[in-house]
């Protein structure tokens, strides 16, 4: 268990360096995105299922940009722990 640990305490670290990018994160490119680098945006996209996400933009309302982003990354960190950590208790016997 500690082994797994130590991976996702340098995830935690590492997660404001996306912040330091001009460009979006790969795959939550918008539609203007799409039409500005592809000059079309694909008709897959364009009609595709659209959810609410918890922190859209990586942001909490009442709380400073920079901390909300990093929050959102570590929760999505957890989650996806948590998720694979459960399902390996369960199907692991």
């Amino acid at each position: 268990m500690k082994k797994i640990l130590y991976p996702i305490l340098i995830l935690f670290v590492l997660v404001p360096l996306g912040l330091l990018s001009e460009n979006p994160a790969w795959a939550e490119w918008d539609n203007e995105y799409y039409q500005e680098a592809l000059g079309f945006i694909p008709k897959g996209i364009e009609n595709a299922f659209h959810l609410r996400a918890l922190a859209p933009d990586y942001t909490i309302d009442g709380l400073n940009d920079v901390i909300a982003y990093y929050l959102s990354g570590m929760l999505g960190v957890a989650l996806i722990f948590g998720i694979f950590y459960f399902l390996g208790k369960k199907f692991a016997r």
